[in-house]
């Protein structure tokens, strides 16, 4: 467990950031290592299938998510106030929600999935793979569930390096699987969802088991779990918002996938293909993000606001840099990455066009991240919510439908930047505010 609310705001960022950014490239390693393998062995419609499972899965998800990020919260502001036994109740609350909702959201996903499909209009041949894919990861969403969560509790205290090795260990274990499955049982699409529900599973089970033993502030045991009802409430209260607006992000992504049908096959491979290594440009604006509302709440724990401005500095700072070098990948290597995972040059033209376009304004994204984390930090999770989808429903989606149909498919993929500019405009402004300051849980 690690204390953010001492030593230099910028070193103890990037120290506490670079464990959980080794980790999530791990992670995305192996969706990256599934679309490849998808790619080259089960062709286009297949990875066109696991591209549009994605934001269908996101949606069902997203508001457990939110609550659980609620409960991260609130962790990591008692933990800042020294307030141990309410961490630890905390922590026992946020598994007994996520376990129960699992349950619901496996029966509800599987249940409607094909509808979903059928709903934003996806072409006929790919939704049986997609359909397949998505309920074999829902069966299994509880592991899921259970590993995010667990890595979630670990952050809010600080600790950024256990979640590490256990996301290395999944990483490795999903790789291992993809290619026995798909390779050496010819298990198809199956094989590929049932390589990331056992790599969770292990990985989940063993966290357990190791934290069991080893934490002083975690014990995952079903007969032993308590739930208080203040804390629950005020899980809900912070975390809803979230939840809300992940959820009607994930909702948004449909309706841009909608979007997306409307054209042919290579565009939606494409789409998928562009999406996975953009997914690696943006994840460290996430991770340090993320980092940063961990920083901010223990801080604001603490009673120490002044360091919330030098984390957040700190923060802008080195996102920029980043994002400036991933730009620069995308522009100049974008068509080579394309290649990797795809030997069609319709869809690598395709996707290079999305990267290019896209890839110029990392550096918007990652600052309207760094300011909403700000504000999640210190408890004010509305109005990022509300920032999060005006970009995304008033900006993206409206410009990204009238744009392709002007300019065809490059005109969905100016709709995002766009929509992050709005963004990060209101975010900057809301912070210059300083309302999100009376939001703090700690008095």
């Amino acid at each position: 467990m690690q204390n953010l609310s001492e030593g230099n705001s910028l070193k103890v960022i990037l120290n506490f950031t670079m464990p959980m950014l080794i980790g999530n490239v791990f992670q995305q390693l192996y969706n990256v290592i599934d679309s490849i393998i998808v790619g080259n062995f089960l062709g286009k419609e297949a990875l066109s299938a696991v591209g549009a499972s994605f934001p269908v899965m996101f949606a069902l998800i997203s508001l457990v998510i939110g609550i659980a990020s609620g409960s991260t919260i609130i962790i990591s502001q008692y933990f800042g106030a020294k307030d141990f036994q309410k961490v630890k109740i905390a922590i026992d609350t946020m598994y007994v929600v996520i376990f129960v909702a699992s349950i619901l959201i496996s029966i509800i996903g599987i249940s409607f999935s094909e509808d979903i499909f059928r709903l934003i209009e996806l072409p006929e041949t790919i939704i049986p793979q997609a359909k397949t894919y998505l309920n074999i990861i829902l069966a299994g969403i509880i592991m899921m569930f259970g590993s995010s969560g667990t890595n979630a509790v670990l952050r809010g205290l600080g600790d950024s390096k256990t979640p590490l090795y256990f996301l290395v260990f999944a990483s490795i274990l999903n790789i291992i699987f993809d290619l026995l499955f798909v390779l050496v049982f010819k298990l198809g699409i199956e094989g590929v969802a049932i390589a990331t529900v056992l790599s969770q599973a292990i990985a989940f089970l063993s966290a357990v088991v190791y934290l069991n033993k080893y934490h002083e502030l975690i014990n995952i045991s079903l007969t032993s779990f308590k739930i208080d009802k203040d804390i629950f409430i005020k899980s809900v209260k912070i975390g809803l918002p979230s939840g809300l607006q992940n959820m009607f992000v994930a909702v948004g992504m449909i309706a841009i996938y909608r979007i997306v049908n409307q054209f042919d096959t290579n565009v939606i491979a494409a789409y998928s293909v562009a999406g996975r290594i953009d997914s690696f440009a943006i994840m460290p604006a996430m991770n340090f993000s993320m980092a940063l509302t961990v920083f901010v709440g223990q801080n604001i724990g603490a009673g120490k606001m002044n360091r919330v401005w030098e984390g957040l500095k700190a923060t802008l700072l080195l996102t920029s840099i980043i994002s400036i070098t991933f730009s620069l990948i995308a522009v100049f290597f974008g068509k080579y990455l394309m290649r990797i995972f795809t030997p069609d040059e319709a869809v690598q033209l395709i996707g290079y066009n999305y990267l290019v376009i896209v890839g110029l304004f990392y550096i918007i994204f990652s600052a309207m991240f760094s300011f909403n984390a700000v504000y999640r930090g210190a408890g004010d999770t509305i109005v990022p919510m509300f920032i999060t989808l005006f970009a995304l429903w008033f900006i993206r989606i409206p410009f990204s439908w009238f744009l392709s149909q002007k300019i065809g498919e490059t005109g969905i993929w100016w709709g995002i930047p766009i929509a992050w500019a709005f963004g990060l405009t209101i975010s900057a402004f809301y912070f210059a505010s300083g309302r999100w300051k009376r939001k703090s849980i700690i008095n």
